[in-house]
């Protein structure tokens, strides 16, 4: 195990690939990690408040990174330059359009919305980014906004995107009003879009998180619960109502293993079958809130309000729990 030290405080979101690590903070700055070498090898700034979703695109190597109503677009092959600011209204700037900003931005600016997530499809086409009761749709060979993502009642909190075998991506929204819902979009889509199904029932409370693995699709609430739902016949298949003592806040699949992660506001990380959905196990992940999960092909990332980001390696076996390397654990620091 390793941990990733260097922001100061709490630790919201996490982005991985195989060799590169993305975390973004409280203290308004997304780091990248080489993991290879354990080295932060960038530190990402000029952020108006919180940076509360990374994303990293293979293709274009381009990092994404929001804060308030803002998408910043970063060349990490460029020097970390921002290229871009994208808006929750739709409206891009060809320039850094926060770096004049030293103190922290409270007031999200008329119009705009605070951005709660954001994700890419696999191709790395097209963004989507949950801001108020919608989901903004950005077509990144262009940089135009096409259209949004309408239907929910709240706040979007959570989303992922995944591809069909028609090409069309499949997007899963959770929100603040108790609901899931599903878009499917087709290339050249514009507009107000709406949802084309609505997972029934509910949560008891908002929602945390979503991830798809296969025809699965999981969902993580502030109701303590998870539901595991069939994709394609849209039927709950099974419900764990006090699956965490507190808030479900982050959830992930292990990679190359047919397991789910869970993350809780207390610190607790919990693993399961994601075929008979039954506890494996569980461990003090962190002595804080977990707020964000990702993976790679090899190591599992969780990201805490303690303000550190702990690498776990994932065995390739069920019986196998999240291992703790014990002496051979090494720091990851920032300096």
């Amino acid at each position: 195990m390793h941990i990733a030290e260097g922001h100061n405080k709490a630790v919201l979101c996490v982005d991985a690939t195989d060799d590169l690590l993305f975390t973004g903070s409280k203290d308004r700055t997304c780091k990248v990690w080489n993991l290879v070498t354990g080295q932060e090898i960038m530190s990402l700034g000029g952020h108006p408040n919180n940076v509360v979703s990374v994303k990293y695109c293979n293709y274009t190597s381009l990092v994404f990174t929001v804060s308030t109503s803002y998408i910043k677009v970063w060349d990490i092959r460029d020097s970390a330059k921002c290229i871009k600011t994208l808006t929750s209204s739709g409206q891009v700037m060809t320039w850094d359009s926060c770096a004049g900003s030293q103190s922290r931005t409270v007031t999200i600016p008329p119009g705009e919305n605070q951005i709660n997530q954001i994700a890419l499809n696999p191709t790395g086409t097209f963004l989507y980014a949950a801001a108020g009761n919608a989901v903004r749709m950005w077509d990144l060979k262009r940089f135009q906004s096409t259209g949004k993502l309408t239907g929910h009642l709240g706040p979007v909190m959570c989303l992922t995107v995944d591809q069909v075998a028609s090409g069309q991506d499949l997007i899963i929204t959770g929100s603040k009003d108790h609901y899931i819902k599903m878009f499917d979009i087709s290339e050249g889509a514009l507009g107000a879009i709406s949802p084309t199904h609505c997972f029934e029932p509910p949560h008891y409370d908002g929602i945390e998180a979503v991830v798809i693995s296969g025809d699965n699709l999981f969902s993580g609430s502030r109701d303590n619960g998870i539901k595991k739902w069939d994709l394609s016949r849209k039927d709950l298949l099974y419900q764990v109502p006090n699956a965490h003592k507190d808030w479900v806040c982050a959830l992930g699949i292990v990679p190359s293993c047919p397991v789910l992660l869970s993350g809780c506001r207390g610190g607790i990380l919990k693993l399961w079958n994601i075929d008979t959905f039954m506890p494996i196990g569980e461990v003090k992940g962190h002595d804080s809130p977990i707020n964000a999960i990702c993976t790679n092909s090899t190591h599992i990332f969780t990201a805490a309000d303690d303000q550190t980001v702990r690498i776990w390696k994932a065995h390739g076996s069920l019986d196998g729990q999240i291992s703790d390397a014990g002496d051979t654990s090494e720091e990851v620091a920032s300096n």
